[in-house]
């Protein structure tokens, strides 16, 4: 097993994304500390989880705020000995469909603010366990991409994460700390169950129509590749992206 004795915090653990890169995290021995707002949510995902002999521990708190992000991880290296990969899987709502131009300015702050705030505060809570013990890994997903029209501040906020990305590698990987971003191109089974089916269909299609392979990525995707990053089977790798685009991003 490759997490074989880890301990991984999933924010955002209820999430398709989350869930996805938390119960391949158990698959391969870690415990899993699933992370988000409904506890009932994320008590689905842990049932999955021990259901198929992994072990998970659930947390339901607000990740914007700092003092239970704290006191969360170290409740986290109390109780169980280590932290070791920190996954930032938040969801974020943006203004999807609404060229930026035609935007109020609040709207794209908080599209922005909201992704780097939760990314910042969550490896801000976990590095100075890592530093101690030397090694850790901490996971973004998304991934800037290239430009593409219609998607509010969503492209903006990914672009800042990657930013403090590149600075989070830069700074802690002295101490033995690898950064690094999961990104795909868009994962049609990550798509709100709410959506009316013929935009659901739409969106798939146009997820699928860049790629090289003729399709998109799938949630078991990011599951394996979220396990093979937080491994030290990716031990040469940090300050970059996973690209996980199925050839729609060349390089």
């Amino acid at each position: 097993m490759l997490l074989q004795g880890k301990n991984t915090i999933v924010y955002g653990g209820a999430g398709a994304i989350g869930g996805a890169a938390a119960r391949a995290f158990a698959r391969e021995g870690a415990t899993v500390h699933l992370v988000g707002r409904t506890r009932a949510t994320l008590d689905e995902v842990a049932g999955d989880i021990r259901s198929a002999g992994g072990a998970a521990e659930v947390a339901a708190f607000d990740v914007f705020d700092e003092s239970a992000v704290d006191a969360h991880a170290q409740s986290v290296v109390d109780g169980f000995g280590s932290l070791d990969v920190s996954f930032n899987a938040i969801a974020h709502p943006y203004a999807f469909g609404k060229p930026v131009v035609e935007m109020d300015y609040a709207d794209l702050e908080r599209d922005v603010t909201s992704r780097l705030r939760a990314f910042w505060l969550t490896t801000k809570a976990a590095a100075p366990h890592m530093i101690r013990q030397g090694a850790g890994v901490v996971l973004a997903f998304g991934g800037d991409g290239p430009p593409t029209p219609n998607l509010g501040g969503l492209q903006v906020s990914l672009g800042a994460v990657e930013m403090l990305r590149r600075i989070l590698a830069c700074e802690l990987g002295p101490q033995g700390i690898r950064v690094l971003t999961l990104q795909t191109g868009g994962v049609p089974e990550s798509l709100p169950g709410d959506m009316p089916q013929e935009a659901r269909e739409e969106i798939a299609r146009g997820l699928v129509e860049p790629t090289m392979l003729g399709r998109a990525a799938t949630l078991a995707d990011v599951g394996n590749a979220a396990a093979f990053a937080a491994s030290d089977w990716a031990r040469a790798l940090t300050a970059t992206k996973l690209n996980l685009t199925v050839g729609a991003v060349v390089d």
